[in-house]
């Protein structure tokens, strides 16, 4: 059939089938998907990983820093000789250097932990997968593959748990610490940061404690030894296990050999050396209150101080423990008997170096120093105070007051042992400790000045103007009282005790030194003089008999609380003030406990426990309480025997110092 045109002229006939497309297959589009979507989820794993790894790493510190990050605070304390009477805290000794070291030491360690230190990164790649397919094979952790730099790192910022993402953040922290230091600054800091067992952190502190030596000194079986430790310090210290600890260090010098450190020979020689250790004696209690004050004032003489420290003090190690001792001897002996339980001294030289400082009977039974710390009534010793502001204003040793009965407002004082002497010289009344006169010298001077007084001497306490204050009946403490009567002993010049010598960090430079004494004068010298004129009187003749010190002058106060809670004697020589305190902790009365007895006693003997083999040297003013001529002696007898005359013929006439008169 024709076909025919269209309009526009084309035929019109049947239309064409169009082509049929060819099919492609998704195979490959969708694979290519599939491992988009793998990666994208590998990577976002990996990252979510990288960050539950890492999120929270810590920071390496600075190098400054390195030597005492996260290190306890250890003091180590030591007497004026050296002599090391305790630590407290880690003990972490004195910096080393390699240096310093012979090379058989750091080898022992390097052959011990780390024989490829110097070849590694920071982190030992072959060790890490071999001993991740010996922890594989033997399914439980057999082999850690941790570098001395690793090591190092757990121990600066790292926690002690044992888990993939802590030892993922060791091998990255070790990596970027081997970019900061060099092979020698990380071994040195290993070796002065490893722990010994014991307590005992860093190569010097263990080398000293268990040998005696300093880390320069040590053989190579020493060496050995010590670098066995870090693996597994409690497992084989040294004082518990030495058998299997010498076993380990068999092993280091098997190792040591391996490395090419030693010849066969010199590891069978270290293998056969006998090692001793050094005997300790176990830490006396008897420094306890001492160092408890020593680190009391580290605080204030250095509030940023370095982590740790080693300090000198005062101390007379020897005196310390014998005072000690007598304290802990008489409670238990004439203070049972007497209802007394606990007992306190302190002795200062004229320099201001505390001597000796036992704040207690018993430490390990109680830790309260009651030299600095406990507060009590002083009595009589107190009338030290008011004698001196009384003397400085004007009155004289030999100037008389009569001894009466007195009244102050509804107060009427009486002496202790009852009774009344008439007209009486200051020295005598100060001699016998009578109650009146002193009252009446605080009245005349006023408690303000005997306040003041007090201050100026060192007593630091807080006392309020009350006329009581003139027989001691406000709280002080022993260390304030002993203070304040260095004074007298100084001729008027303020006693300045100090028990810290001088600090050093751990590498032994000075960080503080005691500054040179700056003389404070608070009295006149012939004050002075007077008041100790009229305390040796108080020894020679007085209440205080039982403090005499044979071959020494000896000038004191005693002093006895209401009740017989307290007893004191405060005195001192030309080379010693010393002070004494008995009583019980509760505030429970003692049998009639006077601080002329058992007190005096007490310091007769400590004082010379601290004076043997030093030459006896008189106070200045000694001679004072002698220069009264007869004369005046019987004028003061004839007023005295006046005025009992008087009062057995009219009765007892009384001044009443409000104004009224009392019967």
């Amino acid at each position: 059939m024709a076909s025919k045109r269209t309009t526009f002229g084309n035929r019109q006939g049947p239309s064409p089938r169009p082509p049929r497309p060819r099919r492609k297959r998704p195979v490959l589009k969708y694979a290519l998907i599939a491992l988009a979507v793998l990666v994208s989820a590998a990577f976002g794993a990996g990252a979510w990983l990288w960050h539950q790894a890492f999120h929270d790493m810590p920071n390496l510190p600075a190098r400054a820093e390195m030597q005492v990050i996260g290190r306890e605070p250890a003091i180590e304390f030591r007497a004026m000789d050296g002599t090391v009477l305790d630590i407290r805290g880690p003990r972490y000794g004195r910096l080393v250097e390699l240096s310093q070291l012979p090379p058989h030491v750091p080898q022992a360690f390097i052959a011990a932990e780390d024989k490829r230190f110097y070849e590694h990164d920071g982190a030992d790649t072959w060790a890490i997968l071999r001993a991740a397919w010996s922890n594989w094979r033997s399914g439980r952790t057999v082999s850690g593959a941790s570098t001395l730099t690793q090591q190092l790192v757990k121990n600066l910022v790292l926690s002690p748990e044992r888990t993939l993402k802590r030892k993922a953040q060791e091998v990255r922290l070790a990596r970027r610490l081997e970019e900061r230091l060099d092979k020698d600054q990380i071994l040195e800091l290993y070796l002065n940061r490893a722990y010994f067992g014991s307590g005992f952190h860093g190569l010097d502190a263990a080398s000293r404690h268990y040998f005696g030596l300093a880390p320069g000194e040590l053989s190579v079986a020493q060496a050995a030894l010590l670098a066995s430790l870090p693996k597994a310090p409690s497992r084989l210290a040294l004082t518990d296990n030495m058998q299997a600890a010498r076993k380990r260090q068999a092993y280091v010098l098997g190792e040591m050999v391996s490395a090419g450190y030693l010849s066969p020979a010199q590891a069978a020689a270290a293998r056969r050396e006998e090692v001793n250790l050094v005997e300790r004696t176990p830490q006396d209690p008897d420094f306890g209150y001492v160092l408890d004050f020593a680190a009391e004032q580290i605080r204030t003489h250095l509030p940023d101080a370095p982590p740790d420290l080693i300090v000198t003090v005062s101390i007379d190690p020897q005196l310390q423990s014998r005072v000690q001792a007598a304290l802990a001897r008489q409670i238990a002996g004439k203070g049972a008997e007497l209802d007394a339980s606990q007992a306190a001294a302190v002795l200062i030289r004229p320099d201001g170096r505390v001597a000796a400082l036992v704040g207690g009977v018993d430490y390990t039974q109680s830790e309260f120093n009651r030299v600095t710390q406990a507060r009590r009534q002083p009595g009589s010793a107190f009338k030290a105070i008011v004698y001196a502001a009384a003397i400085a204003r004007g009155a004289d040793p030999y100037d008389v007051r009569t001894d009466e009965p007195l009244k102050i407002g509804e107060w009427q004082p009486e002496n202790y042992a009852g009774g009344y002497l008439g007209p009486v010289t200051l020295s005598e009344a100060y001699a016998r400790s009578l109650n009146t006169v002193s009252v009446r010298l605080t009245q005349e001077v006023g408690e303000q000045a005997v306040i003041a007084m007090g201050r100026a001497l060192g007593i630091e306490a807080e006392m309020q103007p009350l006329p009581s204050i003139a027989l001691g009946s406000q709280e002080v403490t022993l260390w304030d009282m002993t203070r304040a009567f260095g004074a007298f002993m100084k001729e008027g010049v303020r006693l300045d005790p100090w028990i810290i010598a001088r600090i050093e960090d751990a590498r032994g430079n000075l960080i503080y030194e005691r500054p040179p004494a700056d003389p404070v004068r608070v009295l006149e010298a012939s004050v002075a003089r007077d008041m100790n004129a009229m305390m040796l009187r108080v020894v020679e003749s007085g209440t205080g008999e039982a403090a005499a010190v044979p071959g020494w002058s000896v000038a004191g106060k005693t002093g006895t609380s209401q009740e017989w809670r307290d007893g004191w004697f405060i005195g001192y020589t030309s080379a010693l003030v010393g002070g004494v305190w008995i009583g019980n902790d509760d505030d429970s009365p003692m049998a009639r406990v006077t601080g002329g007895k058992l007190p005096s006693e007490i310091f007769s003997q400590i004082m010379q426990f601290a004076l043997e083999g030093e030459r006896g040297e008189a106070l200045a003013g000694a001679d004072r309480h002698r220069t009264v001529s007869k004369a005046a002696e019987q004028r003061i007898a004839f007023y005295r025997e006046l005025s009992g005359a008087f009062a057995s013929v009219s009765g007892r006439d009384v001044a009443d110092l409000d104004g009224a008169r009392l019967q």
